[in-house]
């Protein structure tokens, strides 16, 4: 079934709560949907075309003057299953964190810390979104697609997507809308390997009374969702994208330089000769933790969140965030990137 709707507001289709509208917004329920809209009438369509899953990772600067595709592919089939693993196929408009409580009932482990994180399945590819020490690239086992152009179809193997913090093939200047993903193979263990080494996880599981040993995936699930509610703010009550920012990767001398002038900057480590250094501190030591300007606010206990404090726009979000970058890059010689893509 196929859904087109004129002149559609997009308040609803954004997390950050920007009231813009789309010129066309086109939904489907399936594959053949898809690739009839691509052959038959896609070209009828105002132009240009932008693939949207739940808004989580948008900034709309402005009315859309084109059309917008959303994705209601939901169905979940698994492929292949031995003793240690499965790998499953999903489809690209199922919401992530409800495959990911699905996946737990199932016995399907590996993704537990990236629960909460807002966006569909589709998505999840194509940012290769993380938390808590890890990155949903390392459960992909393939990526199902169609081509914008003409609607063949091509799977794109893991190797092929080539997942780096935040970034796949999908997101480089050639593939960039090239592709709509219906589906993503993800390759999950039977076996229950938590991982708590990050983020106060630890912390947690001590004061509930648990161990390593002791602890469930659901148990971990819910600790991650407590932290990440705890920290950042329901996009229903202050509109945002969640981290805004990209936590910089930075050489071993850069940072050693940074640590003679200011000893307490944290790290994590990437490897011999790079360190992750997060963001939220940058922007914390710049004075911007909890500060307002106008109907825009970065958040109070997270940093990394900028939030719609009632009407903003756009591009009141875009200053604000082009601001903090500077005095970050002043103070510090490091530019930190957006995560959110401006639309």
């Amino acid at each position: 079934m196929i859904q087109v709707n004129k002149n559609i507001s997009l308040l609803e289709y954004n997390t950050f709560g920007i009231d813009v509208s789309a010129e066309t917004m086109v939904v489907y329920d399936s594959v053949d949907d898809l690739t009839e809209l691509i052959h038959h009438s896609l070209c009828n369509f105002p132009k240009p075309i932008l693939h949207i899953g739940e808004g989580s990772n948008l900034l709309f600067l402005e009315d859309f003057r084109g059309t917008i595709l959303r994705s209601n592919i939901n169905n979940v089939n698994v492929i292949e299953q031995n003793d240690d693993h499965v790998i499953v196929q999903v489809g690209a408009g199922w919401n992530m964190d409800d495959f990911i409580s699905y996946s737990i009932s199932k016995g399907w482990y590996g993704l537990e810390n990236l629960s909460k994180i807002p966006g569909q399945v589709g998505s999840s590819a194509v940012q290769n979104i993380g938390a808590y020490g890890v990155e949903v690239g390392d459960f992909i086992y393939s990526v199902n697609c169609i081509s914008i152009a003409d609607g063949t179809y091509r799977k794109f193997s893991h190797d092929e997507c080539n997942f780096m913090y935040r970034h796949s093939i999908f997101k480089s200047p050639e593939y960039r809308g090239k592709y709509v993903v219906t589906s993503v193979e993800y390759k999950l263990n039977l076996d229950f390997t938590p991982h708590i080494d990050y983020g106060g996880i630890r912390q947690q599981i001590d004061l509930l009374g648990e161990t390593p040993e002791t602890l469930s995936a659901q148990k971990l699930r819910d600790i991650i969702s407590n932290i990440r509610e705890e920290k950042l703010p329901d996009p229903k009550v202050y509109g945002n994208a969640g981290s805004f920012f990209m936590n910089p990767i930075v050489d071993r001398d850069t940072y050693n330089k940074l640590v003679s002038c200011y000893p307490n900057i944290p790290k994590y480590e990437i490897d011999s000769n790079n360190v992750k250094i997060p963001a939220a501190w940058l922007i914390e030591q710049c004075g911007w933790k909890g500060k307002t300007v106008g109907h825009v606010g970065v958040h109070p206990k997270q940093p990394l969140v900028l939030i719609n404090l009632g009407g903003a726009t756009g591009k009141e979000i875009q200053n604000m965030s082009d601001t903090i970058r500077h005095e970050v890059l002043d103070k510090f010689g490091i530019s930190i990137i957006p995560e959110v893509n401006f639309i």
